[in-house]
């Protein structure tokens, strides 16, 4: 039987990375449906549009039995797929394993990892190797703009993974990025989070530990030398290459960054002590500059030269929901981003507020939504990341299960950071506070992971209504 001929079937298809498995096998021949719970646009439009059938989870749906079954890691026992899948004894595999052992074999593989910066420094990756003519496939958690999807096969060597920690699946808690086999590894940086997967940062360490022990002695790790965890992690045992970057001034990174702008919109690239580029792009953050860095020394380490990284650099056209601006009412800005973690919570606040270079005000609206943001585990952390903001609105944090103890106190986090910070009910309460308050020249940033009750077409229209 041709690979063409086999059938491919994904429970979960609507997750992200799900759907980008779905298009990758359909790329690679195979035949592809897929179930999930939940089915409505834009996802079931855009695997619909790739000639993938989906369907609501039944355990019908495996009567025409496939070949094999990927499991998402949102799924677990009680499905009714997943009782019909082990009862019937249909070959299964996790959507890392299956990326592992499926679409990268042959390949060369380009792995992104660390707690921030995923998505942004694949994509960045993904796009640098794209202008030098390399035709990269990749899949990403996210939406390259400049690419318009998460995934595609290629046809050059080298393939670019965004390599998340998360676990794999109800019967596989290994880290997914641990089936990518990576060749070229990026570690951005490491801290805490993923709570309800994690216990602590000594198992997330460990976790990376493995992934260190999965690169060969020819391949090459691009490690942050300003990260003292990712230090750490290396010096428990390292077989490869290293190849370390940091902002400048560092005693030994080859590669090393500096800012020109504080907004992160231009700077510089230094490698073995000499400027190799100056770039101005439409990116806004420090932490951005550091994720180019990080992209320079491992596409030049493929033999990209360094004019073509700076010119791909310059022309890189971001990620949706990665400071998106979503549209402007009534001369307020609002923007959307994914940031769900105290780090990257600081470095986009300050990065907005430096790029408005003094004009209006700086809106910060945060759902705590995330399995770690709605817990406690950052309730100290919080506050200081909204220093650079000038109205701060929380909405509390959904429980999901999680009892009144274990929950975020928004109350005392918004008591914290100052009389400028105060909690609303709900995304209604939020939108007519700023609606009440705002003025033309105010920046409005909404931080969410998910779609907080469509806040941002709402409070554009209720902008609109009022300010227009």
């Amino acid at each position: 039987m041709t690979k063409q001929q086999k059938h491919l079937h994904i429970l979960g298809i609507c997750g992200t990375a799900m759907a980008a498995i779905a298009v990758l096998a359909r790329e690679s021949g195979w035949r592809v449906t897929g179930s999930d719970t939940g089915i409505y646009p834009p996802m079931s439009d855009y695997l619909q549009e790739q000639g993938i059938a989906i369907a609501p989870f039944d355990a019908a749906n495996l009567d025409d039995a496939p070949e094999l079954v990927v499991v998402g890691n949102a799924l677990s026992r009680g499905n009714a797929e997943v009782e019909a899948m082990l009862e019937r004894g249909i070959p299964y595999i996790s959507g890392a394993q299956f990326v592992g052992d499926h679409i990268l074999p042959g390949r060369h593989a380009l792995v992104v990892s660390g707690t921030h910066g995923k998505t942004t420094t694949a994509s960045l990756a993904a796009w640098v190797l794209e202008q030098a003519g390399a035709a990269p496939g990749f899949m990403i958690g996210g939406v390259p703009e400049d690419f318009g999807g998460g995934a595609r096969l290629g046809r050059g060597e080298v393939f670019v993974l965004e390599g998340d920690e998360y676990d794999t699946a109800f019967f596989d808690k290994r880290s997914k990025f641990l089936h990518y086999h990576a060749r070229t590894l990026i570690i951005n940086n490491l801290e805490y989070d993923h709570a309800d997967i994690f216990p602590d940062l000594e198992a997330i360490r460990r976790q990376f530990q493995y992934l260190l022990r999965t690169v060969p002695a020819d391949g090459h790790i691009i490690a942050n030398a300003d990260d003292a965890e990712v230090q750490n992690v290396l010096a428990r045992g390292c077989w490869s290459h290293v190849v370390g970057f940091a902002r400048r001034g560092h005693a030994d990174a080859p590669w090393q960054w500096q800012t020109d702008a504080p907004d992160g919109s231009s700077f510089r690239l230094f490698y073995q002590g000499r400027e190799v580029m100056q770039v101005s792009w439409g990116m806004i953050g420090v932490h951005h500059v550091a994720n180019a860095c990080a992209v320079a020394a491992a596409t030049h380490a493929h033999g990209v030269p360094f004019v073509r990284i700076a010119e791909a650099l310059a022309s890189f056209s971001g990620i949706r929901r990665r400071m998106t601006l979503v549209g402007t009412a009534g001369g307020v800005r609002v923007f959307d981003d994914f940031a769900h973690h105290p780090t990257a919570i600081r470095g986009v606040v300050e990065a907005v507020k430096a790029s408005m270079h003094g004009r209006g005000r700086l809106w910060v609206i945060v759902e705590p939504r995330s399995n770690t943001m709605r817990t406690r585990i950052h309730q100290q952390r919080l506050p200081a990341c909204f220093a650079a903001a000038d109205e701060v609105l929380f909405v509390p944090p959904a429980a999901r299960q999680l009892p009144p103890h274990q929950l975020l106190d928004t109350e005392a986090v918004c008591q914290a950071i100052g009389a400028h910070a105060r909690v609303r009910r709900d995304v209604q309460a939020v939108i007519d506070d700023v609606c009440a308050h705002a003025q033309a020249g105010d920046d409005v940033l909404i931080l969410s992971n998910g779609g907080f009750d469509g806040i941002h077409t709402r409070l554009l229209d209720a902008l609109g209504c009022v300010c227009g």
